[in-house]
C-alpha cells in the first residue's frame, strides 16, 4: 500500500505527526521535498523528538527512511540532527536511513543570501527562516547546485567548482580529496570544501601577487636577444640543444603548432629581440601572427624545413645585432639543401609519374624528385644527387627517425662514400616521425 501526506493546510506538524502515525504499518517513508525550515515534534513512549530534516518514521525500528530527491539538505545540520536523534537511543544506520544522490546541497552562501535579501526587503520581506531554503531551490531551478551525489564523483566537483574557479584540479583516494583552484572567492571555495569535510592544510596565495613577482625578475633577467625553433622530435631537440637553442616548440607529427603556443613560446624567450624559426612552410604564417600580437621585436627567419632551421641555428649569435643575425640566418637557410625520405599515404602523380600507396619517395626541399619501392635505394639516389649539386667537398648529415636506425643510416653513409669519398657524412639521430631520413648538405 502506499500512502502520500500532502496539502498545505496540514502544517508542519500535522504532516509530520500523520507520518509518525502511518509509518506503523509501512516499511518505508520517504520525505520527497522541503528542507530544515521544515519542523515536528513526535512525542511518544521513547520521548521527545524534534525533526527538521529527518522523517518521522525514523523513530519506528524496522523501517527504512529515505531523503528524496527533491529535499535542500543542510548538511552540517542534518549531521547535528542525526547526533542528536541518536543520544535519544535511536539508532540510525545507512540501512535506516537512505539520501538521493540527487537531493541539493545547501550551501552557506544560499544562507547567507537568504538573510541578505531578507535585510533588503526590510518591511516588505516574506518572512524566510533565513536558512537559505528559497536561494538554493532558485539555484536548483537554474542548473547551478551542488547534489549529493556529486560527492561521490569527483569529476562531478570538479564541474561546481569551475563554476567559481578555474585551473581546477581535483584529485582523490579513499579518505581525501585534493583540491588545487583559482578564484577570486576563496571565501566560496572553502564553503564548499567545509560541506564536504574536515579541511586540512589550507594553503591561500595571492596570484596577482605572484604573477608581479615574475614580470619583475623576468625584467630584471631580460635578455637582448633570444632564438625559438619548432621542432618535431626527441633527436632533433637535443641536436637544437646542443648548439645552444632551448626555446623549442614541439611541432608533434603534423608539424602545426597553435598561435597561442608560438606566443607563449617567444615569451619564455624572455628577450627584447626574439628571431622564430618556423622551420615548415606550414607554419611562417602562424609565426608571423603571433609576432604581430606581440609585445617584443619578432623576427620571422622563413625556414620551410627542419634543416634550413638548423642551419640558420649555427648561423645565429647572442652577442650581434638584430640586422646581423637577420642578414646571417637568412643567408644560411639559402645555403643548404634539404633532403627527406618518406612514404606515399596514397596513389597519386607527380609531374606525370604515377605514385602509387606505400611507395617511397625522396624529396628534395620538399619536392618530389626520387620515387621507389626500396627505402635504402631512394635514400642512397637521393643523397647522391644533393651531394652532386653542391660538389664533392661538401658537408652532409643523415638524421635518421622512424622505420630507420643507426646501422641501416650509416649503410647509406657508405654507399655515397664510395661514390663520393671526399664527401664528409655525419650520421645523427633524428627520431623525426613519418621519415626515415632527412638529408642536410652545404
Amino acid at each position: 500500500m502506499l500512502t502520500a501526506v500532502v496539502g498545505i493546510n496540514w502544517g508542519d506538524e500535522g504532516k509530520g505527526r500523520m507520518v509518525d502515525l502511518f509509518s506503523a504499518e509501512h516499511e518505508i517513508v520517504v520525505r520527497y521535498q522541503g528542507g530544515n525550515n521544515a519542523g515536528h515534534t513526535v512525542v511518544n513512549e521513547r520521548g521527545k523528538f524534534v525533526l527538521n530534516l529527518l522523517p518521522s518514521g525514523i523513530l519506528r525500528p524496522g523501517t527504512v527512511n529515505v531523503l528524496g530527491p527533491g529535499m535542500v539538505l543542510d548538511l552540517e545540520h542534518l549531521t547535528k540532527e542525526v547526533a542528536h536523534i541518536r543520544e535519544q537511543g535511536v539508532e540510525i544506520t545507512p540501512e535506516h536511513l537512505k539520501i538521493s544522490d540527487s537531493a541539493t546541497i545547501c550551501m552557506p552562501y544560499h544562507k547567507m543570501m537568504d538573510i541578505l535579501e531578507e535585510d533588503r526587503l526590510a518591511d516588505k520581506k516574506f518572512g524566510s527562516t533565513r536558512r537559505g531554503i528559497g536561494p538554493v531551490y532558485a539555484d536548483k531551478y537554474m542548473k547551478k547546485t551542488l547534489r549529493t551525489g556529486d560527492l561521490l564523483f569527483p569529476d562531478k566537483l570538479r564541474e561546481k567548482l569551475m563554476k567559481i574557479g578555474d585551473s581546477v584540479v581535483v584529485a582523490h583516494d579513499s579518505d581525501f580529496i585534493k583540491i588545487h583552484v583559482h578564484s577570486n572567492c576563496p571565501g566560496k571555495i572553502l564553503q564548499l570544501a567545509l560541506r564536504l569535510g574536515e579541511i586540512d592544510r589550507i594553503k591561500i596565495e595571492n596570484m596577482r601577487e605572484q604573477n608581479r613577482e615574475l614580470l619583475a625578475n623576468m625584467k630584471k633577467n631580460e635578455k637582448e636577444n633570444a632564438l625559438v625553433a619548432v621542432s618535431i622530435s626527441d633527436g632533433i631537440d637535443e641536436v637544437y640543444k646542443a648548439i645552444g637553442v632551448n626555446n623549442l616548440i614541439s611541432g608533434g607529427q603534423t608539424m602545426n603548432p597553435s598561435i597561442d603556443s608560438i606566443t607563449k613560446a617567444i615569451r619564455r624567450a624572455n628577450a627584447r629581440n626574439v628571431f622564430v624559426l618556423p622551420n615548415n612552410s606550414n607554419i611562417i604564417m602562424a609565426a608571423q601572427q603571433a609576432a604581430a600580437i606581440s609585445d617584443r621585436n619578432v623576427i620571422v627567419i622563413p625556414s620551410k624545413t627542419m634543416m634550413q632551421g638548423l642551419s640558420a641555428a649555427l648561423a645565429y649569435s647572442d652577442d650581434v645585432d638584430v640586422e646581423t643575425n637577420t642578414e646571417r640566418m637568412t643567408a644560411a637557410i639559402k645555403q643548404v639543401l634539404s633532403g627527406s625520405v618518406t612514404y606515399a599515404v596514397r596513389d597519386t602523380q607527380f609531374n606525370g609519374e604515377k605514385i602509387s600507396q606505400g611507395d617511397i619517395i625522396g624529396l628534395l626541399d620538399n619536392v618530389i624528385t626520387k620515387v621507389g619501392t626500396s627505402v635504402d635505394s631512394v635514400a642512397v639516389e637521393l643523397l647522391c644527387s644533393m651531394i652532386e649539386n653542391k660538389g664533392d667537398d661538401c658537408m652532409a648529415t643523415i638524421f635518421y627517425g622512424e622505420g630507420a636506425d643507426e646501422e641501416s643510416a650509416q649503410a647509406v653513409a657508405d654507399a655515397v662514400n664510395e661514390k663520393y669519398p671526399d664527401a664528409e657524412i655525419t650520421v645523427q639521430y633524428g627520431g623525426q616521425p613519418l621519415y626515415y631520413y632527412y638529408f642536410s648538405v652545404e
